[in-house]
C-alpha cells in the first residue's frame, strides 16, 4: 500500500507577510550593489577590468585563500580528531582553549603579531594570523560531527584489523566531509570582507582596495571592485551549497566511540596542541598584557573605556535581539511550511553571507544618501547593517532549533483549538530557546566586535572598542590601544564559551533522546 504523501501546511498570512517583509529587507544590499555596479561609468568599468589592479587582487585572494583554508582544515581536522577520538591528555581543557581564538577578532590578532614581530607581514604573515584566528570554524564542526558520528563502521574495521591510519582515510574523512569542507568555504567567506586585519598586515585585497578607494572619493571604482567582490562571494556560497547537497550524510549515534590509543605520539600530540593553543590565544593575550604594561595605556581616562564598552555591548545586544526575532518567522516558514516564497526568502537571507561588510556598508551609506537622508550617520543605520550582516547567523541558530521540534506537537495543539499564533508562542519559542540564546549569543559576538561597516556608519562621535582600537592602532599607539583589545577579547569570551556549552549539552541530549529510542 502506498502511503498518502505529507504536503507542508499552508503558512499563516501574517507569517508569509512579516517572513517576506524580511526577505526584501535583506535583498537591499544585493540589489543596491547591482544597482550602483550598473549605473557605474563604463569607462571605470574597462579600466578596473582591463587594469593590473584586478589581476593582482584575484591572485592575492587565490593564493590566501588556498593557504588558509588547507591549514584550517588540517589544524581543525587534526585537532577534533585528537580531542573526540583519542585518549589525548586534558581533552576537555584542550577543547576549550582550542576554541578561544574565536572571542579574539582577526584584526586584535594581527595587530598583536604586528606590534611584537613587524616582519609580520604580505602574504605568509597574513596566512600564518589567519589560519590562526579561523581554524576554529573548522575544529568545532568537525568536532561535533565526529561526536555524533556513529561509531559501528569504524568498530568493524577495527575488528577486521585494519590500521589506524586507513580506518581514518577510509571511516573517519568521509564521515565528516561535510563540516570539514563547510567550515573551509565558511573562512573564504570571513576572509573576503576583512579589511582590518589585512590593512594592518600590509596585504592588498578587495577589501583593503574598496575602502582606500572610497576614502580618496573614487566611488565609480570603488563600485566595480564590490561587485567583482560579490561575485566571487557568490561562488564560494555555491559551492557551499553543493557540498551541503551531496556530501555524505551523517550516521547518528547515542555511545560515543572508542578512543584511540595515542601511546608513544602522546607527548608529540600534546605538544602540538598545546603550541597551537599558545599560537592562537596566547599570542595575543601576551601581546596586549606586553603592551599595557610597557606602553602609554595610563593615559588613556578610565571613564572613556567605559563609555566605549558599555557602547559596543547596547549596540551588539540591540542586534542580536532584533536579528533573533526577526530570524523566528523565516525558521518557522522554512521549516513549517515548505514553499517556493519560503524556499526564495531562505536563500535571500543566506546570500547576504555572499557580501562583505564594506559592500553593506557602502550600499547603504549610497542608499541613505540618495533615498533616507536623515538616517545617513545615525544610530539606527548601523543598527540595519548589524542586523541584515549577522542575520544568517541567526537564521542558522534558529532553523536548527525548530527543526528539533516535532511537528506532531504543531499538529497536537492546532487539534486543540490552539491559533498559529499562540502555537507559535506557546509551543515552537519555548522548546527553541536554546537555539534562540545561541542565536543573538552568535550575532551579540560578531556584532560588538565589527569594524569595516562601523568605520563607514557610524555617527560623528559615536566610539566603540572596535573603532577606538583602530584609532590607536593606525596611529601606532599599540599601548593606547591594548586596553580596548583586552576588553573586546573579555567580552568576546563569555559568548564563546556559552556557545561551546550549548554545543555540548545540544550533543549531550541528542546522545540521551537516541538512548531512549
Amino acid at each position: 500500500m502506498r502511503l498518502a504523501r505529507r504536503h507542508p501546511r499552508a503558512a499563516p498570512p501574517w507569517i508569509a507577510a512579516t517572513a517576506t517583509a524580511i526577505g526584501v529587507l535583506l535583498l537591499v544590499p544585493l540589489v543596491g550593489v547591482l544597482v550602483e555596479a550598473l549605473g557605474t561609468d563604463s569607462r571605470t568599468v574597462r579600466r578596473v577590468l582591463s587594469g593590473p589592479l584586478l589581476p593582482t587582487l584575484l591572485i592575492h585572494t587565490v593564493e590566501l585563500t588556498a593557504i588558509v583554508s588547507i591549514g584550517c582544515g588540517v589544524l581543525g581536522l587534526g585537532s577534533a580528531w585528537l580531542v573526540e577520538r583519542t585518549d589525548l591528555p586534558f581533552r576537555r581543557l584542550f577543547a576549550v582553549l582550542l576554541v578561544a581564538p574565536l572571542a579574539v577578532p582577526e584584526f586584535v590578532a594581527s595587530y598583536s603579531w604586528v606590534s611584537l614581530a613587524p616582519s609580520v607581514q604580505g602574504l605568509w604573515g597574513a596566512s600564518l594570523v589567519m589560519t590562526l584566528s579561523l581554524y576554529p570554524l573548522v575544529f568545532l564542526p568537525v568536532a561535533a560531527s565526529l561526536r555524533r558520528s556513529d561509531p559501528a563502521v569504524d568498530e568493524v574495521a577495527r575488528s577486521l584489523g585494519v590500521g589506524s591510519v586507513r580506518r581514518f582515510c577510509t571511516i573517519t574523512l568521509p564521515s565528516v566531509s561535510r563540516a570539514l569542507v563547510g567550515g573551509t568555504l565558511l573562512i573564504g567567506l570571513y576572509m573576503l570582507g576583512e579589511y582590518g586585519a589585512f590593512a594592518l598586515l600590509r596585504y592588498r585585497t578587495f577589501a583593503t582596495a574598496i575602502y582606500t578607494q572610497y576614502k580618496t572619493l573614487d566611488s565609480n571604482t570603488a563600485s566595480a571592485l564590490t561587485l567583482v567582490l560579490c561575485l566571487i562571494g557568490v561562488v564560494l556560497l555555491m559551492g557551499e551549497s553543493r557540498v551541503g547537497r551531496r556530501g555524505q550524510a551523517l550516521r547518528e549515534s547515542g555511545r560515543p566511540a572508542a578512543r584511540s590509543r595515542l601511546g608513544r605520539a602522546t607527548p608529540v600530540a600534546v605538544i602540538g596542541v598545546v603550541a597551537l593553543c599558545v599560537l592562537g590565544i596566547g599570542v595575543p593575550i601576551g601581546s596586549i598584557v606586553h603592551w599595557m604594561v610597557r606602553g602609554s595605556s595610563t593615559t588613556l581616562p578610565p571613564a572613556s573605556v567605559v563609555s566605549t564598552t558599555i557602547e559596543s555591548l547596547k549596540l551588539g545586544g540591540i542586534a542580536a535581539l532584533i536579528a533573533t526575532l526577526l530570524a523566528v518567522p523565516v525558521a518557522v516558514m522554512a521549516v513549517r511550511h515548505r514553499s517556493r516564497l519560503s524556499s526564495t526568502i531562505e536563500r535571500s537571507a543566506y546570500l547576504d553571507r555572499a557580501l562583505p561588510g564594506i559592500a553593506i556598508g557602502l550600499t547603504l551609506v549610497t542608499v541613505a544618501v540618495h533615498q533616507f537622508r536623515s538616517l545617513y550617520q545615525t544610530t539606527t543605520m548601523l543598527e540595519i547593517a548589524y542586523v541584515i550582516l549577522f542575520f544568517p547567523l541567526a537564521l542558522v541558530s534558529v532553523r536548527s532549533a525548530v527543526a528539533r521540534v516535532p511537528v506532531s506537537l504543531d499538529d497536537a495543539a492546532r487539534a486543540l483549538g490552539a491559533s498559529p499564533f499562540r502555537v507559535l508562542r506557546r509551543v515552537i519559542v519555548p522548546l527553541v530557546l536554546p537555539g534562540l540564546a545561541a542565536a543573538a549569543t552568535l550575532v551579540w559576538l560578531s556584532a560588538t566586535t565589527e569594524l569595516t561597516a562601523t568605520l563607514l556608519l557610524r555617527p560623528t562621535g559615536l566610539k566603540t572598542l572596535a573603532t577606538q582600537f583602530w584609532v590607536y592602532t593606525t596611529g601606532l599607539a599599540y599601548g593606547a590601544a591594548a586596553p580596548y583589545a583586552a576588553i573586546m577579547i573579555a567580552t568576546s569570551m563569555v559568548p564563546v564559551l556559552l556557545l561551546f556549552r550549548l554545543g555540548r549539552a545540544s550533543a549531550g541530549r541528542t546522545k540521551r533522546s537516541e538512548a531512549f529510542r
